[in-house]
């Protein structure tokens, strides 16, 4: 493969996915034992809340110990329904607390976090200015949480315009990684409102995949994601094992791939 020049090595592209997102943090576990470490991220809801904390110099092991330990409801607030079913009051406390950087500029590791502008309707790319707001603007799924404010515009979750946002670096890196944790199958079984919304705002959003995961040397999307949900808190140390397992074998299978990286 010949040599490519541009500003990164490597890029990171992070999906999606709710609790699923606990995947990420074991593929860049598996990632990081293979002695890839990424130049630049791209992310989006629970991808965003990932790549902010690993960019913040927190290693994998250290944002699972921040959320292995934490119930659903001290996550979420429930409220009386007006433009949320839900309020995000412990993830925000999570993040706010843990976060060193309070600025894109001060993190280790240049971060994009795609968020959706809901007054003009487009997908909106944050990498400059304060951190934290753009990353619970981010992650505020539709129906289930509150939308965002910043300045005078209302945000929610980024991917219901652009679950994997490869734009904004994929012409900056030589190689790029890609991981999506929402794999597309059959479900049966829808037993709650939450689980319509769920399975509405993934189908919603599965079409914009397409010929992006084209575009990455290596995608890693772990098929056994298809069984959990958006809120299946109590089940992040699966997923994360999960995504670390799925992520390995990806790996062992580009051995080629993987020398070329590291060797550049």
């Amino acid at each position: 493969m010949a040599k490519r020049t541009k500003k990164y090595k490597v890029g990171l592209v992070l999906s999606g996915g709710g609790a699923k997102g606990f995947a990420h943090v074991g593929a860049l576990q598996a990632l990081n034992e293979a002695g890839i470490f990424p130049n630049i991220i791209s992310g989006v809801s629970a991808g965003a809340i990932a790549g902010a904390l690993y960019a913040d110099r927190h290693s994998p092991e250290e944002i699972m110990l921040l959320f292995s330990e934490t119930k659903i409801y001290k996550y979420v607030e429930f409220i009386l329904p007006k433009r949320g079913l839900l309020k995000m009051t412990g993830l925000t406390k999570i993040i706010s607390q843990n976060l060193r950087a309070k600025t894109f500029e001060e993190l280790s590791i240049p971060l994009y976090v795609a968020a959706t502008d809901l007054n003009n309707g487009k997908s909106v790319f944050f990498n400059k200015g304060e951190l934290i707001k753009p990353v619970l603007a981010s992650a505020t799924v539709p129906v289930l949480f509150s939308p965002v404010k910043i300045d005078s515009t209302i945000f929610v979750d980024g991917g219901v315009l652009n679950n994997f946002p490869i734009d904004p670096i994929e012409k900056k890196c030589n190689y790029l990684i890609g991981i999506h944790v929402n794999p597309f199958g059959y479900l049966e079984e829808f037993n709650s409102m939450v689980s319509v919304a769920e399975r509405s705002f993934h189908l919603s959003f599965s079409t914009h995949l397409g010929k992006k995961v084209e575009k990455c040397d290596i995608f890693i999307e772990p098929a056994e994601l298809k069984k959990y949900r958006l809120l299946d808190i109590s089940k992040i140390k699966e997923i994360y094992k999960i995504g670390y397992k799925e992520t390995k074998r990806i790996l062992s299978e580009n051995k080629n791939l993987v020398t070329a990286m590291l060797s550049q």
